[in-house]
């Protein structure tokens, strides 16, 4: 069975709508990456020293990361020479497999749930990267699946962002715990655990600051409010969400590498997938830092925010081609009852 039907089967029972927003969300890195592979494959025909240089180009170029793309390539041509292809066209179903190993990771990359009491999920990462408009679809999401949410405007620095936060509360339908700006953030935090508590919230989710406008370390504050949430609840955070921006790629792979050495991070959130045909960076991330991908932005809606699937994620890149499949499938079938 080739591997694109592998993948379409198991895509087909997945829901619709979710497959969907794979789709849209990713379609402007498919115009970039896997059209133009597309077309290298049909200029091309044949696999040489050219055909594996402008592949290497293509994926570069895509944002999926030199050192992944180097091994990547490196992969191809073993696979080239193990199975014996000569025609370019056989490369893609190879390709896609490829990624979709790159992409799964060992990780388990669904978000860690407080089994017995309330899960605390921080948001760390830069100034508009989204942080603030992930936590606001995330509580919505929580909020559809029956669960009690309480935000925290942990970001008390940033002009505007407890207000951003507070339209999102009242879009979720979730109370938010804020003081005035520029107040204490690990006070917030502490507001936040008893109301919480006092409330029977199921998730507390927690907004950090990006930068602070003081002199006091970012890093140090982060410890801080780590420290007044492990007080009141031993276990928390259960997670430490970094929010990335999809659309600023190789950037946000090296804010990643910054920031999440230093802040205990547990996963990553990557927002704005749709705005950019550099979707390729969710390979480089997945290979080149030991962190899941929990999350993807993959558009305006309230409910454009998807727990990551690599799966989808492929599928998403080669519907395309995919779609072109089902006959090869049916032929080699008929060809194969022939022959008995």
């Amino acid at each position: 069975m080739s591997f694109f039907k592998k993948l379409r089967d198991s895509i087909a029972s997945k829901t619709e709508s979710v497959t969907k927003q794979f789709k849209d969300g990713l379609e402007k890195t498919r115009k970039g990456l896997v059209e133009k592979v597309s077309d290298l494959v049909i200029r091309r025909k044949k696999i040489d020293e050219e055909f594996y240089e402008e592949l290497e180009e293509i994926l570069i170029g895509a944002d999926v990361g030199v050192n992944t793309v180097m091994n990547l390539i490196e992969d191809l041509r073993v696979e080239v020479k193990k199975r014996k292809i000569e025609d370019a066209a056989e490369l893609q179903p190879v390709l896609s497999e490829k990624l979709t190993d790159l992409l799964r990771g060992e990780q388990n990359n669904e978000l860690k749930m407080n089994p017995d009491g309330i899960t605390v999920i921080l948001f760390v990462g830069v100034n508009g990267v989204g942080k603030t408009t992930t936590i606001g679809k995330l509580a919505h999401r929580f909020k559809q699946q029956g669960k009690k949410v309480i935000m925290a405007a942990g970001d008390t620095f940033r002009a505007g962002a407890i207000e951003q936060l507070e339209v999102w509360g009242q879009r979720a339908g979730v109370e938010v715990i804020k003081q005035q700006a520029g107040s204490d953030p690990a006070a917030v935090m502490y507001d936040a655990v008893q109301a919480a508590k006092q409330r029977g919230a199921d998730v507390l989710l927690c907004d950090t600051a990006g930068r602070l406008q003081n002199k006091s370390n970012l890093m140090e504050e982060l410890n801080k409010i780590y420290r007044v949430i492990q007080r009141e609840i031993p276990e928390a955070p259960h997670e430490v969400l970094m929010v990335l921006d999809a659309t600023t790629g190789q950037n946000a792979l090296n804010q990643a590498k910054l920031f999440g050495e230093k802040s205990g991070v547990t996963g990553l959130v990557l927002t704005k997938l749709d705005g950019t045909a550099k979707g390729g960076i969710v390979v480089a991330i997945r290979q080149e830092l030991d962190l899941p991908v929990k999350m993807v932005g993959l558009g305006e809606k309230i409910d454009d925010l998807q727990p990551f699937d690599s799966e989808q994620f492929v599928h998403a890149l080669f519907a395309g081609l995919i779609q072109e499949q089902p006959d090869q499938d049916a032929e080699d079938e008929e060809a194969s009852s022939e022959n008995h």
